[in-house]
């Protein structure tokens, strides 16, 4: 999570910020947009953003329709995030040991980093279900304060950091057992802190659970955080304490032997 730091925000680049705001506008419900969209969502005339999308264009991350003129993102831009995660070892280190847990507990287990509010999935091994937060892929966002990970994530992050979090976040409800208020996400913080692991049940999606943990690197701090999910009938109470924590913790302290 980064800082602004007044004294240094003069170097900021508005032209590099305008056309990352452009390729941000992309999406599964907005595959194309045009040059009046685009303008209109920035705020500004359509002379504007033409030179940044000439530049993306250029650049290969934009194509333009030659008969509806509307601009769409090109494979490209994948790049952008797969080297990312090859700069990570860490979550191809993790595949087996994911892997490894999935068969013990029966549930799916996957390995997440914070990104502002929300856990972005790195590494997965998934069970066959039909449940959506089962099947999450890899560059699956999903909402910290309503997940097991973030929430990990989230309580072992700089107190500086966690009060930036907790000054600029909303906390939208997504079942009857999610936390929307920050006094109750702040007592569950420093409880998870306190134990090492955090527990989901029904927060994101009704009928499913899911314990997480930490991983740290060498220097104690927070890199990541893995989890299981499963419906309630597979992780039921009775084995959380006894079966289902253990294994997730004991997979949690041996990658953070890798992360550096």
């Amino acid at each position: 999570m980064f800082m602004s730091n007044p004294e240094k925000d003069r170097y900021l680049s508005n032209s590099l910020i305008r056309g990352l705001e452009i390729l941000k506008m992309f999406d599964a419900s907005t595959p194309t947009l045009s040059l009046v969209e685009i303008a209109a969502r920035m705020g500004v005339s359509r002379t504007v953003p033409f030179r940044f999308l000439y530049t993306l264009q250029y650049l290969g991350y934009l194509q333009q329709d030659e008969t509806t003129k509307r601009y769409q993102l090109t494979p490209k831009v994948m790049e952008l995030g797969f080297a990312y995660l090859n700069t990570m070892q860490l979550p191809e280190l993790a595949r087996p040991y994911l892997e490894k847990l999935r068969d013990q507990t029966g549930a799916s287990a996957h390995m997440g980093i914070l990104d502002g509010n929300e856990v972005v999935y790195v590494a997965r091994a998934a069970t066959s279900t039909n449940f959506s937060t089962l099947n999450v892929m890899i560059g699956s966002r999903l909402p910290a304060h309503a997940t097991s990970m973030g929430k990990v994530l989230l309580a072992f992050l700089s107190e500086e950091k966690l009060n930036s979090f907790y000054e600029s976040v909303s906390l939208p409800s997504f079942t009857s057992q999610t936390k929307t208020m920050i006094d109750d996400l702040k007592k569950e913080l420093e409880e998870i802190r306190r134990n090492g692991y955090a527990i989901s049940k029904e927060e994101f999606e009704i009928g499913i659970c899911s314990v997480a943990v930490p991983i740290f690197d060498r220097d104690g701090v927070i890199v990541a955080a893995i989890n299981v999910a499963a419906p309630i009938s597979v992780l039921r109470p009775e084995i959380l304490e006894t079966e289902i924590i253990p294994a997730v913790c004991e997979t949690a302290k041996a990658l953070s032997g890798y992360a550096r």
